[in-house]
């Protein structure tokens, strides 16, 4: 639905709110299934302000009893939907598939033309979903 292109090796996590409050995207999103990179409770707290639930890897995986301080996480360690989570995994599949079948490497040089690149390879790769779905 929506793509952040940055250079890195970089935290995602500040890609979050302007990908998520992309004035171009007319879609009412229901939930956002994350991993622990945008596990804050300002992520939490925006999502919830515009009517989504968010969904974050469950926090104190470590076996610690301590509950989160904070009113979104408590709220997400009470009541975490594991069968809902369980598809945040093709996420990781998407990756792959896309490096197979169109390569791992950008073959732009300058920034601009890479950022150029990166966002074709997303619509190429929706389109392909598309092609096989119809």
């Amino acid at each position: 639905m929506a793509a952040a292109v940055s250079q890195g090796p970089s935290n995602d996590a500040p890609e979050f709110a302007p990908t998520l409050l992309d004035g171009s995207l007319r879609v009412d999103w229901d939930r956002i299934l994350a991993d622990m990179a945008y596990d804050s409770e300002d992520h939490h707290e925006l999502c919830r302000g515009v009517g989504i639930r968010s969904l974050v890897v469950p926090i104190n995986q470590r076996g610690t009893r301590k509950w989160p301080k904070t009113r979104y996480r408590r709220q997400l360690k009470r009541r975490f939907p594991k069968n809902v989570y369980k598809h945040r995994v093709h996420v990781e599949g998407a990756f792959s598939q896309d490096k197979r079948q169109l390569g791992s490497a950008l073959r732009a040089r300058s920034d601009d033309a890479r950022t150029q690149e990166l966002f074709l390879r997303v619509l190429v790769h929706d389109l392909a979903i598309l092609k096989r779905v119809a």
